[in-house]
């Protein structure tokens, strides 16, 4: 089990008040009911995107997000890839754990869905005129703790997936 990591890289100055402020732009830990690794990635417009790890031989490891239909997260998956290979405050993968494998096939989605706030992306709108909201029926900004719970049920799909 690898412990809670986080990178905070984004320069949010100019995305105004809000919970984003304070959180991370990466984070990475396992789950503790599954033992499966997870992320939480922030993508260039501001929005958080949530990833489980499969190991090899899992029945979901290469498979396309549009093929995994057991899974059921905030707007569905709409990621599914190896390892990237970078930086790690950059990529799509994980810091293995002592035993763990360094590839993992990751399932994720994002939170920049109709109704879903952007901070960066409301920014830029906001700064060309268009700051009002587009969605009249409210709009709402997902959290780092609502990514991490919808982390955790994929992560249990993911496990049900092999049971």
């Amino acid at each position: 089990m690898v412990e809670n990591k986080t990178w905070t890289t984004i320069d949010k100055t100019g995305w105004g008040d809000g919970p984003w402020q304070a959180e991370p732009d990466k984070e990475q830990w396992t789950d503790k009911a599954t033992g499966l690794p997870c992320l939480i990635k922030r993508n260039d417009l501001g929005a958080l995107c949530g990833y489980v790890g499969v190991p090899e031989g899992h029945p979901w490891f290469g498979k396309d997000y549009d093929d995994i239909q057991a899974a059921d997260v905030h707007g569905g998956l709409t990621y599914a890839g190896i390892c990237q290979e970078g930086p790690e405050d950059k990529t799509i993968c994980h810091i293995p754990a002592p035993g763990e494998p360094d590839q993992m096939w990751w399932l994720g989605f994002d939170c920049n869905h109709c109704m879903d706030i952007a901070p960066g992306m409301k920014a830029h709108m906001t700064a060309i005129g268009l700051g009002q909201s587009l969605y009249p029926f409210g709009e709402c900004y997902r959290t780092i703790s609502y990514v991490k719970a919808e982390c955790a049920r994929l992560a249990e799909q993911a496990a049900a997936a092999v049971a």
